[in-house]
């Protein structure tokens, strides 16, 4: 088992992104452990969700489990679990290698690079920072841009379309070219 654990505070909510990678053929055997697996999950303490990310693409079938934990101690107790390894032992007839971990607590998935799988996130005061400024110049200019625009509009349906106009662009457009620029000083 491969595993990136960032150890987070105990009172911050952490996902876990668990990868499998399926063997031809097993897929429907697969789901099912997936659908039993979670439900067991969802009886430890602090579990907040899970969701699945089926394979696009079937020349490569990885399956990635988004599970959510409400801090960091209450998903190591799940991961660490005999239980959990007895359902992981369960899985191996259909996986064709040990599963990937990668565990999130936050802006850090804002600072993924491609092609940097498993590297620890930056420190958190950098990504913050970063994140101020990249909020700053994108929010501003948007609210000058489409404050006149959406001038009709109710105030507080017009700040929801502004802050999802924001985060989209941070999420798609700004942040990997912030990442790229300041990759030297953020994991330097």
């Amino acid at each position: 088992m491969t595993a990136t654990l960032t150890r987070a505070s105990d009172k911050q909510q952490v996902t876990a992104v668990i990868c499998h990678l399926v063997k031809p053929g097993q897929e429907r055997k697969y789901e099912q452990w997936l659908h039993e697996v979670s439900a067991v999950a969802q009886q430890f303490e602090g579990h907040s969700g899970v969701s699945f990310i089926r394979p696009t693409d079937p020349a490569n079938p990885e399956y990635a489990i988004v599970l959510k934990f409400d801090c960091y101690k209450n998903l190591q107790n799940w991961l660490d679990s005999p239980v959990r390894r007895r359902w992981i032992d369960k899985a191996k007839p259909f996986v064709q290698q040990d599963q990937r971990i990668q565990v999130l607590t936050g802006l850090e998935t804002w600072f993924t690079v491609p092609g940097k799988r498993g590297q620890p996130p930056p420190k958190r005061y950098k990504m913050s920072i970063l994140t101020t400024l990249a909020v700053f110049l994108v929010s501003q200019p948007l609210s000058q841009i489409l404050g006149p625009l959406l001038q009709f509009i109710p105030s507080l349906l017009r700040a929801l379309i502004l802050t999802f106009l924001t985060v989209l662009l941070l999420t798609y457009v700004i942040m990997p070219r912030v990442t790229r620029l300041f990759y030297r000083w953020l994991y330097g």
